[in-house]
């Protein structure tokens, strides 16, 4: 089983977040970058709300389809979907989405003793499944307002990635928004530092149990053209990758599994 050596895998990580989030006018203006390209959805997840964010969050997105008021099925959506699964799955997480970079980056701070496989581990993996349905799509279709449109549940109750991208840039250029903080900004930002310190102890908690972006690529592991293909001939089955898998699943065993991100 072939393997991309650690540094390239970095440098793209690095150079897709850049290349994602150049407006870096932005985030000294404090303004939301709104030319043609917000018009695109970028793979991984990247607020859409970020100063220096160059397109769109394809979360973000789907929930302001489904919550609009002149609901349409959008089929440059669907496409996308379609296309990035079928062809990536879940090597976006692995290299094209910058908050995976930060979770990773976050993992490599000391501590005393990081937690890797523990009991509940596989059972909460399936809660970003129930993040996607519950907060992505059901409540932006059904629990709307008088003009019959939905609000984005994630993005604007959950999203940590939001917080960190959006909204503390924001709020910390803008004296203006400084003067209404409220419950919602404090509630995100508690999030944030949850998922902050749970980043320093376990690697990509976010991806793992809550990210519904990547509930979505992982639907499409098995069948993606981009895979794994392990040569059993070669194999000794020492089981060496499944010890230094940091998303603790077995390449050989669990070949293409829902959770490797490539």
């Amino acid at each position: 089983m072939a393997k991309l050596p650690l540094s390239f895998r970095k440098t793209v990580q690095g150079v897709w977040t850049v290349l994602t989030n150049g407006y870096i006018i932005g985030f000294f203006q404090g303004k939301i970058y709104n030319g043609r390209l917000k018009n695109l959805c970028v793979p991984g997840l990247n607020c859409y709300s970020c100063p220096g964010s160059l397109g769109s969050c394809p979360i973000g997105s789907l929930q302001a389809v489904l919550g609009s008021a002149k609901y349409k099925a959008s089929f440059y959506l669907l496409g996308f979907f379609l296309l990035v699964g079928t062809v990536l799955g879940r090597l976006v997480c692995g290299f094209l989405c910058p908050f995976g970079l930060v979770q990773e980056l976050l993992y490599k701070i000391p501590f005393v003793k990081k937690i890797g496989a523990f009991r509940l581990d596989r059972p909460l993996r399936w809660l970003k499944y129930i993040f996607l349905l519950l907060f992505v799509i059901l409540l932006p279709l059904f629990i709307v307002d008088a003009a019959g449109t939905g609000a984005p549940w994630f993005c604007k109750w959950i999203c940590p990635a939001g917080t960190l991208e959006g909204g503390v840039p924001l709020v910390s250029t803008n004296p203006a928004l400084q003067s209404v903080i409220g419950f919602l900004f404090q509630w995100k930002l508690a999030i944030l530092i949850v998922t902050v310190l749970l980043s320093i102890l376990i690697y990509r908690p976010f991806c793992k149990y809550i990210c519904p972006l990547g509930a979505i690529y992982a639907l499409f592991n098995k069948v993606s053209i981009y895979k794994y293909h392990v040569d059993l001939q070669k194999c000794t089955r020492c089981k060496q990758c499944e010890k230094t898998c940091p998303m603790q699943i077995s390449p050989v065993g669990e070949v293409n599994h829902a959770e490797c991100i490539r």
